[in-house]
């Protein structure tokens, strides 16, 4: 089977190159691709926070992984694709929570997306109190260490 998936939206910000923190300071703007009409976007500013599903674009067949260290870090324990969130990852596909700054047409500026400019969206979903975690998020303690900076 094969899936063949369009982009709805296209990301534009600052952040030109796939650099692994500081990303807080990263507002970016997520505009409708022409194909999508604007009434897609209707009541979306009703909501505080999205869901960003986003294609990486950029990561060449050669790179993606099944497992490794967490950015090659050797204080980091080998670790299957899927329990990290590397981009290098067999379908490219990224996620991410955003913070819904504004609402303009068909544009919206977000706060909280790790993609860099030029990547395409190939969904956008309102996040749904009813739709987290109802029990303790547990992790390994290697992934605090790694995302310390992340959101700075």
């Amino acid at each position: 089977m094969e899936v063949v998936l369009k982009p709805i939206a296209t990301v534009k910000n600052s952040r030109k190159e796939p650099i692994d923190d500081y990303w807080e300071t990263i507002i970016a703007d997520i505009e409708l691709a022409d194909h999508i009409p604007t009434e897609a976007f209707a009541s979306i500013s009703d909501f505080s926070h999205l869901e960003i599903i986003y294609y990486f674009d950029k990561v060449k067949e050669d790179d993606i992984v099944f497992s490794g260290r967490p950015r090659g870090n050797p204080n980091y324990p080998l670790v299957g694709i899927f329990g990290q969130r590397k981009k290098d990852r067999p379908n490219q596909i990224g996620l991410t929570t955003v913070e819904l700054l504004e609402h303009d047409g068909r544009t919206l500026k977000v706060k909280f997306l790790d993609a860099i400019d030029g990547t395409p969206i190939l969904d956008i979903k309102p996040v749904f109190k009813e739709f987290q975690p109802k029990t303790e998020i547990r992790q390994p303690i290697w992934v605090a260490d790694l995302m310390k900076k992340y959101w700075k």
